[in-house]
């Protein structure tokens, strides 16, 4: 899936000559969580996010820091932090280096942009212009609607035992064939031995997720030296 397939549009922004308190209003009002911010050809020039209004004087967050490390920074870092707390203009307080796609990305390309930089929200542009955004709740939203409904209806146990596992061995995690697999009336039984205690919940959410599961029982014996990880 692309992003153009998910993207929220049209999108609501500001300009950097703005001021905080319009921006704010805008933001909820409109029930966003940021604002990117054009300049007059409509060029995306920053973006304005939560983030950005948190260390605030009005709020009594501004950054402190202790003397000899203001000392080791520079004054120029300190000149920045007391702009970002007290200024009253976008521009004086956004995000200028913007991480963005193109409506072309993929759904994983949009999700590295988000872990990779620690953001929220990554506007979509296209030909400058910015087209869409995606936030965090958008990806929600695609997830709630991929997530297969749980289905417990009556299902043959071999066939059962067949699924967990195919996907068990299709794991490197799993460490070959050290899981068993029993399963009667849909409760399955999972027994062998792991190394790590994240085997344990892998192998249950893999059982979870085949279709007719009633129930998982789970009882591994930890062995550290039965099977070799695979990192």
């Amino acid at each position: 899936m692309l992003a153009e397939a998910i993207m929220t549009k049209p999108v609501i922004t500001t300009d950097g000559n703005a001021t905080i308190t319009e921006a704010v209003e805008l933001m909820l009002s409109s029930k966003v969580s940021c604002l990117p911010v054009m300049d007059s050809d409509g060029a995306l020039v920053g973006i304005l996010s939560k983030s950005d209004l948190l260390r605030r004087e009005e709020l009594g967050t501004e950054r402190m820091r202790p003397r000899w490390l203001e000392f080791d920074l520079g004054p120029g870092t300190i000149a920045n932090d007391y702009v970002r707390s007290n200024g009253r203009i976008v521009h004086e307080v956004m995000t200028t280096n913007v991480i963005f796609g193109p409506p072309s990305a993929s759904i994983a390309d949009i999700v590295d942009l988000m872990m990779q930089h620690r953001i929220n929200n990554v506007p979509i542009v296209d030909r400058e212009k910015v087209v869409g955004i995606i936030t965090r709740t958008d990806l929600l939203l695609v997830l709630i609607g991929a997530l297969p409904k749980q289905d417990t209806t009556s299902t043959d146990d071999g066939l059962i035992r067949k699924a967990i596992l195919a996907e068990l061995q299709g794991q490197s995690w799993s460490g070959g064939d050290s899981i068993d697999v029993r399963v009667s009336e849909g409760v399955v039984e999972l027994t062998g031995a792991i190394v790590d205690e994240r085997q344990r919940k892998a192998a249950i959410v893999a059982a979870e997720n085949v279709a007719g599961v009633r129930q998982v029982r789970d009882n591994f014996r930890r062995d550290p030296f039965s099977v070799t990880m695979v990192s």
